[in-house]
Parts: C-alpha cells; structure tokens; sequence
C-alpha cells in the first residue's frame, strides 16, 4: 500500500472514530484485512448522512450529495474516480454493483435534504431499508458475503435502531422525524424489525463480521418498545461498558 493510500485509510478510519462509534468499534474488531474494505465504506455513509445538514438551503445539501452520487457513477463507469481521501479508497474497495446500490442510499438521503417529513411508518420502514439495508449488504458482500437477504433484514434492524438514537439530535433542531403513529402501530414498528435479527445458523466469517455493526440493534429495538418515552428523552443507550460487553460477546458468539 503507497503512502498516500495508508493516509487516506487513516483519515477514513479516523472520521469514522470520530462520528460512527459503533460502527468503528465493530470494523475494529474485525481482521485487519476487511478493516481495509469497511473504513472507506463507513466513511462514505457518514459523510453522505451529514450532507443534508451542513447547509440549512436545500439546495447546497443536494449539491453535496449529487457530489457522492456523481462520485458513485464514476465508480460504476470504470472510469477515473476523482482524487478525495474518502472517494478514493471507496473506489477501490467497491464494485460495479456495489457502487449502483450505494447510490440509493445517497437518493434516500435526499429526503432529508429537502427537509420532507416522513408521511407515515410505511415511509420510515422503507427509509431504514433504503440506507442500513442497503449499506449492510454492500459492507457483507464487499468482505465476501453471499447472503443478501440476512444482510438487509439486519440492516434495517440497525437502520431503525440508529434513527431512534438519533430522534434527540433531530429534536434539538427542532424537527421531529418520527411520523404520526399510534402506540399500537410504533409497537408493530419495533416487533417487525425486532423479529428481522432472529436468524438461524450461523453465517459465514465475512458475513459475520459485516453484522457486527448490527450488535446493539435488539437491545435498543427493545428498550424503545418497553419504554417509547425513552425515544425523545435520550434515554435508549446503555451503559458503556455494556456496549463494550455486548459487541465482545456478539465477535465470538
């Protein structure tokens, strides 16, 4: 690896340290070798999840995701990827394919750009899908994984779970980005995608270490379903030795 690939692997590991702690956590518990593959990737969900609110005009948001989108296309052409210290080790780790599904996570972003509220729990439902499915199963078949299905149900799991953690954040700016629903339907919300991370067998390693990003997904799904209250008043995390606990126990179980 040149000198400047190391540099740019440091600084998306570094961003990802900074702004994705528990996706750094997971990628750190993996083998040095798929760290490699995840970083790059891991930073790319984290700038392109930031775009929307580094600008309060619409406008300039969407103009920073059509940069990703166009970075994507590049990728998925074969052709020269411009020089960037996140877009350039991306397009090195990920495949045609790959760059064409990512470009529907950066379209999912677009929401949030233009400030669209979500219309009801069939929106938010496909939303998760759209981005922590999505990302899951590029990050399980970049390391090798084969199993799509496994991959998005988990994604989506975890999508939900870090949208809830992130309601106090959306709050604080005065915007609610939870859809009307009644108890009832926010039950069936959380037990739906609760049940998307029961699955039998064991997976492959690659596929493994993809979902450990998922690890803190059925503890936060269902301290939200206990306690819906716990959403808005920041009260979903656990301790952090817990979280350390459960992400070692989720790597050799």
């Amino acid at each position: 690896m040149s000198f400047e690939a190391d540099q740019d692997l440091t600084a998306c590991a570094q961003a990802v340290e900074r702004g994705d702690p528990d996706r750094f956590a997971a990628t750190m518990a993996a083998p040095v070798t798929m760290r490699r593959a995840l970083f790059p990737l891991y930073a790319f969900n984290l700038e392109i999840a930031r775009a929307p609110w580094m600008s309060q005009e619409p406008l300039i948001a969407e103009m920073r995701l059509q940069w990703w989108h166009d970075v994507l296309d590049e990728i998925a052409s074969g052709g020269p990827v411009r020089r960037h210290e996140v877009a350039t080790p991306l397009s090195q780790v990920v495949d045609v394919d790959s760059a064409r599904l990512l470009m529907g996570c950066v379209n999912a972003r677009r929401r949030e750009a233009q400030r669209i509220p979500m219309a009801g729990v069939d929106d938010l439902s496909d939303y998760v899908a759209q981005t922590g499915g999505t990302l899951m199963w590029v990050a399980a078949r970049t390391l090798g994984g084969r199993d799509e299905d496994r991959a998005r149900a988990l994604g989506r799991a975890s999508g939900l779970a870090n949208y809830l953690l992130a309601v106090p954040r959306f709050l604080a700016r005065g915007i609610n980005p939870l859809p009307e629903m009644t108890t009832a339907q926010f039950d069936r919300l959380i037990c739906d995608h609760l049940a998307l991370t029961r699955h039998p067998g064991r997976a492959s390693h690659p596929q493994r270490m993809a979902e450990l990003s998922s690890w803190r997904a059925p503890a936060i799904l269902r301290r939200a379903r206990h306690d819906p209250a716990a959403v808005p008043q920041d009260r979903l995390a656990e301790p952090e030795v817990l979280r350390r606990l459960s992400l070692l126990r989720a790597r050799y179980l």
